[in-house]
Formats: structure tokens, sequence, C-alpha cells
């Protein structure tokens, strides 16, 4: 199937590593235009080297989207370089202190809310505004299933996730009749660097995760990467606002 992505500009924050890089190798075998965001600069370039070694033509800014000023300048490159954004995932995001929620910090709820939502925010916001001038375009936030169940021991993350569906939903709103589709995607537990203390060592948590995947698995970056890549599609045109799972079964029990 012809996605329709040839040529196209996509836009990955946490692009340097795990669902972002797999996200990055995605579109890149599509034909896109690729954009690493990164804070990790020696990563994000050795990503983006590996897909021009492949053939599509890259870009790596170094970016912290806990800065507007940073988050500017990436998309000041991006159009300096190829003049347009046609897609974007909001990808960069950290987890939280696992805590009571009577236990928590009040600086790690803030740290988290900073770079999951208002980063996403962030980004969103310069993104609705450029696709708008080149007749729209599509954006993927990253939640995950702690955006549709609660998860013990992380109402931060947990809150921060519901709160990227909601954002999603309302900018759906906003630019639907504007060309601009905007979806977010929901994984469950992905065996990535983030999520490796849990899927790669063996005990009490790594069990009781995987209990709660039907498929009796973790799930795998390129798995989530597709999923991006085919919101962001022209195969996808009629879809916008949604909050895809791509979680091995994980919220259906």
């Amino acid at each position: 199937m012809d996605l329709g992505l040839e040529d196209k500009v996509a836009v990955i924050t946490g692009g340097a590593s795990g669902i972002g890089r797999a996200t990055v190798e995605a579109f890149a075998a599509e034909g896109a235009r690729v954009v690493i965001a990164d804070r990790d600069e020696a990563a994000g370039q050795a990503v983006a080297a590996a897909a021009e070694d492949g053939g599509a033509e890259a870009l790596f800014v170094a970016t912290d989207v806990q800065s507007g000023a940073s988050v500017d300048a990436l998309f000041d490159s991006v159009l300096a370089r190829w003049g347009r954004i046609d897609c974007a995932f909001n990808n960069a995001g950290i987890a939280c202190r696992n805590a009571l929620v009577g236990e928590a910090e009040e600086d790690d709820f803030d740290r988290v809310m900073d770079i999951n939502v208002k980063g996403v925010w962030r980004c969103l916001r310069r993104e609705c505004a450029e696709m708008v001038k080149t007749g729209g375009g599509a954006i993927v936030n990253t939640a995950s299933v702690a955006g549709l169940v609660g998860w013990r021991t992380a109402a931060s993350y947990t809150a921060s996730k519901h709160a990227v569906i909601g954002l999603t939903r309302s900018a759906a709103l906003d630019y639907a009749r504007r060309g601009i589709r905007v979806n977010a995607i929901c994984p469950g537990v992905i065996d990535t660097p983030m999520g490796a203390p849990a899927t790669r060592t063996e005990g009490k948590v790594h069990d009781a995760l995987l209990a709660r995947h039907p498929v009796a698995r973790f799930g795998e970056p390129g798995e989530v990467a597709r999923a991006v890549v085919w919101l962001c599609s022209s195969a996808a045109s009629f879809t916008t606002g949604h909050a895809m799972t791509v979680d091995g079964g994980f919220v259906v029990p």
C-alpha cells in the first residue's frame, strides 16, 4: 500500500531511541524526510546518519521540549531546510518515580507534567500554526495505556497521559476543518530503554506487567512505529481525535 509519505517532512521528538528511533526508521522507509529532535546529541546524530546511509534525507536538531525557545528553534531549523512540516510525532516523554500519591514529590510531578504534557503542547502549538499555512498535515502524540486506565504508584505519569489524550481531542476539533488531523497513540509496555527495567529484568514487576498483556509478551518499538506512520498517512485520512491502543490487549480485560 502506498501511504503517500514520499518526500513528506516528518518531525519526531524523542527520536534518538526507543519508539522514536523506530518511527524515524519507519518514516524513512516510506521515503519521508525525517527530522530527529532529541536532547541526546550523539544518539540523535547517529540516527540521522543511519537514515542518510539508507538513502533518506535526515536532519538532527538538539531539542529540549521543556524549553519554548528550544522548540521554536527546532521548527525554525526544519522550515529553513525544507520550508514545511507535513507530519509530526510528539513522542518525547519521561516516566515518573514510583510512589503512592500521598508520598509523591511535587518536583517530580511538575517535571513529568512539564515534559509529557506541556512539551507536547509546545510542539503541537507550533505544528498547527505552521501546517495551517501549507494546507494541513498530520500529528500524532504519544499517550499510553496509562492515559486510559489508572496505574498504581504512577499518578503523575498517568495524569500526564490522560492529559495528552484530552489535548489531542481538543486540537483535533480545533483543526478538523483546516486540514490537520491530530491523533494519539497509546502503547502498552514496550521493550525500549525506558521500559527495560520492567521488560528485561525478571521478577515480580516483570511478571505482573506481562500478565496484563493477553498476547503474553511485551511490545516492540517497531509495532508502535508502524501505527504512528499509518496515522500520519493518506490511509488514515478520515481518522482524527482518536486514541489508538497498541497494547497487546492490555485495556481489554
